[in-house]
């Protein structure tokens, strides 16, 4: 019934001149033509569209059966495949390439999810084909059929394992292997314009839309995907694919070392249609980056001339980046490219003007929330193994700067408690002979010690709240009275003394009192309870406050554990402390003369 209907239609088209079909002709064509296929009858559609007396109405139809030829030749039925791949080939050399170029695209954007690797795999060619039929005009569709076919790709899951990968479970790297031969041709076209001409235009379409290809594969997949180390996957498609994405990018006229510092160069001399942050995304730079410093690829078409330091600074832009975001692969990406960037730099040398830019002062501050907020535990841990590396490469200038920084305005009792240990062994190493510095002694010193040794809210500042920072403003203040000798006076911390006592020492030992008397009456109240709630045969719970959270639906001896662990960290503050008084009364001040 279809087959005949079709015979039927196209037996009256070959009467019409000048392929002037109406709509009804292209509906019913359709119709007979996908139900002819759908049923197993390719072969009698494959004789019908390459008879000659049929060219024109397959040039302005035959492009409509590409949705049904796709669907059958995805399913690999054997019996229709060769007949089908016939079809498609001749559709591809008759028809229309503008025509077929939305076709075939409206069927890579209709795959479903779980179709969308066999759809790309296998309309890249005759994507290619049809392309390559326009010519000099072919620039805008490249770029339509890339940013389609890429925006397909990235819904893809990434593999995580080495195992995965291995097997393509989700057939990512299939289609990133295809993505690359597809747009061969295209880059062999702008490469022989390089070399005829020795250079090309930043505004030559073609070479655009390869360059919104490139940086569009940075940003997906290749900023999702954890590269395996060459040792541990010998062959990974993923980082061949990352490999010839920065290839392809040096071989349009895009260098490297450019693409790596225009933010901190701030070009913006680059005419053209499109914006600069548009035209070179900064998460797709930040891939890029981690590409060459972390995971080392293309090293051998990136020159090493850049300072390190130099390279840091053009880094921190994307670093900031990456460690602002909230997923965990953003973050540990961020996480190693500071890592490898610091790793570069030699300790004590990165000067204190560079605590003037920007990024400088966001990046530990972006640094200091993976420390304390993220869930995970490896990437907090990792956070403050680079936090440390950071404070290690600055000279010791900068170092004091930062300090200062991070004190005012960190925020977080763990962090400041973590900067004045630091404090403590800046001042160490200059109390050592031959390393006195104008920085971590004397005048300078004191300014600083001022804002470690001070309470927030004076007396009632809350101590459970504030233990990290407190105890390592305790520890540092001892040792300076024990090795700073009184005579000596280098820190000047025996000039400043008295400050530190009316200031600091006493609201603070009148907040310990406080705390401890409050909390040592609440623990003597809940032991009581416990008693009498031991003689009700209902079990009992209770709500708690420590450290301004309420603990709720608490029985008597959580409630009892909670106290007497809040009332042993008062017992360690006063321990310091009372060691602390004890140095004080028992030093004998120097006679004045």
């Amino acid at each position: 019934m279809a087959l005949e209907l079709l015979c039927d239609v196209v037996q009256r088209c070959q009467a019409i001149k000048d392929e002037g079909f109406s709509p009804e002709d292209y509906d019913l064509f359709f119709t007979a033509g996908r139900t002819c296929i759908e049923q197993g009858n390719s072969a009698q559609v494959l004789s019908i569209l390459v008879d000659e007396k049929n060219k024109s109405i397959v040039r302005c139809m035959g492009w409509n059966l590409l949705g049904p030829l796709v669907q059958i030749l995805l399913k690999k039925e054997d019996r229709n495949l060769p007949h089908c791949h016939a079809i498609l080939s001749h559709l591809l050399e008759v028809c229309s390439p503008k025509e077929l170029l939305v076709g075939l695209l409206e069927q890579v954007e209709e795959a479903d999810t779980g179709s969308i690797a066999e759809t790309v795999t296998l309309l890249l060619k005759p994507l290619q084909t049809v392309l390559l039929r326009l010519g000099m005009k072919k620039a805008s569709s490249v770029g339509m059929a890339l940013s389609t076919l890429l925006s397909q790709v990235a819904r893809l899951p990434v593999p995580v394992t080495k195992e995965q990968e291995e097997d393509d479970v989700f057939g990512l790297c299939h289609c990133c292997t295809a993505l690359l031969q597809f747009v061969k041709p295209f880059v062999e076209e702008i490469k022989e314009v390089v070399k005829d001409n020795n250079r090309i235009s930043k505004d030559n379409e073609l070479r655009v839309e390869l360059l919104k290809f490139c940086m569009k594969s940075l940003s997906k997949p290749l900023l999702e995907v954890h590269l395996k180390d060459p040792d541990t996957l010998l062959k990974s498609p993923l980082r061949d694919f990352a490999t010839e994405i920065l290839i392809i990018l040096s071989s349009i006229g895009e260098s490297l070392p450019d693409l790596l510092s225009r933010n901190v160069l701030k070009r913006r001399e680059v005419p053209g249609f499109l914006e600069e942050e548009v035209r070179y995304p900064k998460e797709s730079l930040a891939c890029l980056s981690h590409l060459l410093f972390v995971d080392h690829i293309a090293v051998d078409i990136f020159p090493a001339v850049l300072s390190p330091i130099f390279v840091l600074q053009c880094n921190m832009e994307y670093i900031e980046l990456l460690l602002s975001r909230t997923e965990e692969s953003r973050l540990q990406k961020g996480l190693e490219l500071y890592e490898k960037s610091l790793m570069r730099v030699e300790d004590n040398s990165l000067p204190v003007d560079l605590l003037e830019l920007k990024t400088f002062f966001s990046v530990p501050q972006n640094l200091v929330k993976v420390m304390t907020l993220c869930p995970d535990q490896t990437l907090r841990t990792k956070g403050l193994k680079v936090f440390q590396l950071s404070i290690d490469k600055f000279n010791t200038e900068a170092k004091y700067k930062f300090f200062k920084g991070m004190l005012k305005t960190s925020h977080h009792a763990g962090v400041e408690g973590y900067i004045i240990k630091n404090i403590k062994n800046q001042i160490d190493f200059s109390l050592k002979q031959c390393n006195g510095n104008d920085w971590f002694l004397g005048k300078h010193l004191l300014p600083l010690l001022r804002l470690v040794l001070c309470l927030p809210q004076g007396p009632e500042t809350d101590l459970l709240q504030n233990l990290d920072r407190i105890m390592e403003s305790l520890n540092l203040l001892r040792y300076m009275l024990i090795r700073d000798k009184e005579w000596e006076n280098e820190t000047g911390i025996w000039t400043e003394l008295y400050k530190i006592e009316d200031n600091y020492l006493k609201p603070l030992r009148t907040g310990l009192n406080m705390s401890k008397a409050h909390y040592e009456a609440e623990l003597k109240s809940a032991k009581e309870n416990k008693k009498i709630s031991s003689k009700d045969s209902k079990a009992s719970v209770c709500t708690v406050t420590v450290d301004n959270e309420k603990l709720h639906n608490m029985t008597p001896e959580m409630q009892i554990q909670v106290l007497q662990s809040a009332v042993f960290t008062f017992d360690l503050i006063e321990g310091v402390l009372a060691r602390i008084e004890e140095i004080i009364e028992t030093k004998e001040r120097p006679v004045v003369m």
